[in-house]
C-alpha cells in the first residue's frame, strides 16, 4: 500500500502525574524519508518513540503509523513497524544468525523463506562472515548493523529508532546514516529516529525540535539554518555577562552568554569582528565567525544548548 503519510501526529499530549511531557504536538512524515526529533534529554523524545512503538498509549490526541492508529490498531501497527531500541535488545550469547532467526520466529517466518530474508539482510548489512559469531563478541557498530537486520526481517514499511548512535564512533554512526539512506532510497523505507546529535539530525530529510514537551520547529536541516541568516560570532573574553550589556548598548545587536562564551548572530559577521575588537580593547581573547548551525539554530529557538540539558542562558534584551 502507498501511503500518502507515513507517520502523522495531531495534537499528540501525554502526562506523567503532573509533569506535561508532550504538549500537543502535531507534525507529519513524508512515507520514503528520513525524518530525526532533535531534542535534549527531557524534551519527549523517548516519550513520543514508546507512543509510536505501540508500547504505551498517549493521554490525548492521535498518532498513525502506516496510515493506523497506534491506539486503536496497536497489532496492525506492530506488523508495519520495526523497532530498534536505545540500548541493545541482542542475545550475547546467540550468534549473528541464531538472533535473526528467532526474531524471525517472533514474525511467524519460517523456514526457506525466513533462512532466504536472513541471508539478504546479512550480505545488505556486511554480516555474512560474521553470522557463526556469538553477538558478545561484536562491536558497537556491528552490533548495531544486527539491530536493524532484526527490524527489517518482516519488511516494515515504518522503521522507529531511539538514540539508534549511542555508544558509536563518528565512522559508525556515518554508517548507520548511510544504511538509513540505502533503505530509503533502494526499499521506499521511512524511518524516523530520535537524536541528541547534530551530525546525525543534519543527514535527515526533516528535522523536528523538540524542547520540554514542545515542537519548536518542524524544517529540512538547510531551511533550519537559513532561519538565522547571516553568520554567528563565538567570543571568549574575561566578562561575558560585561560584554554582552556592552554590545546592546553600544551596537544594539542582542547577544546571549552561555557556558562563558558570549554568542552574537550577525548577517556578516566576519565584517563585524574589527568594531567588535576595536570597541572593546584587551577584553576580548578570542573570536570565531561560521555559518549556522543546527545548535545555532537550537539555542536561537530555545535560548539554550541542546548538550547542556536544559541549562538556560543569559540573554540581554
Amino acid at each position: 500500500m502507498l501511503l500518502d503519510v507515513a507517520v502523522d501526529l495531531e495534537t499528540l499530549s501525554h502526562r506523567y502525574g503532573d509533569r506535561l511531557a508532550l504538549d500537543a504536538i502535531s507534525l507529519q512524515v513524508a512515507p520514503a524519508s528520513v525524518f530525526s526529533l532533535l531534542g535534549p534529554n527531557g524534551s519527549g523524545k523517548s516519550t513520543l518513540f514508546r507512543i509510536l512503538a505501540t508500547l504505551m498509549a498517549p493521554s490525548s490526541g492521535t498518532a498513525r503509523v502506516a496510515g493506523l492508529d497506534v491506539r486503536a490498531e496497536r497489532d496492525q501497527v506492530r506488523r508495519r513497524i520495526g523497532v530498534v531500541f536505545q540500548h541493545p535488545s541482542l542475545d550475547a550469547k546467540l550468534t549473528v544468525f541464531e538472533n535473526l532467526r528467532h526474531q524471525g520466529h517472533l514474525y511467524g517466518l519460517s523456514g526457506r523463506s525466513l533462512r532466504e530474508r536472513i541471508g539478504e539482510l546479512l550480505d545488505r548489512f556486511a554480516l555474512a562472515d560474521r553470522a557463526s559469531d556469538r553477538a558478545e563478541t561484536l562491536s558497537g557498530g556491528l552490533k548495531r548493523r544486527v539491530e536493524l537486520a532484526k527490524a527489517l526481517l518482516h519488511a516494515p514499511q515504518v522503521l522507529i529508532l531511539d538514540e539508534p548512535s549511542t555508544g558509536l564512533d563518528p565512522a559508525a554512526r556515518a554508517s548507520l546514516m548511510d544504511h538509513l539512506h540505502q533503505l530509503r532510497d533502494q526499499n521506499g523505507v521511512t524511518t524516523l529516529l530520535t537524536t541528541h546529535l547534530m551530525d546525525e539530525a543534519d543527514r535527515c530529510d526533516h528535522i523536528g525540535v523538540l524542547d520540554e514537551g514542545r515542537l519548536v520547529a518542524l524544517d529540512g536541516p538547510a531551511e533550519l539554518k537559513r532561519r538565522i541568516g547571516g553568520e554567528v560570532l563565538t567570543v571568549s573574553c574575561g566578562d561575558p555577562a560585561k560584554l554582552a550589556a556592552g554590545v546592546k548598548r553600544d551596537f544594539d545587536i542582542e547577544a546571549t552568554f552561555v557556558n562563558g562564551v558570549v554568542r552574537i548572530e550577525h548577517e556578516t559577521g566576519h565584517a563585524f569582528v574589527p568594531k567588535l575588537v576595536e570597541a572593546y580593547p584587551g577584553e576580548i581573547d578570542s573570536v570565531t565567525v561560521g555559518r549556522p548551525t543546527l545548535d545555532d539554530v537550537f539555542f536561537h529557538l530555545t535560548g539554550h544548548r541542546l548538550w547542556t540539558d536544559g541549562d538556560k542562558s543569559s540573554k540581554i534584551e
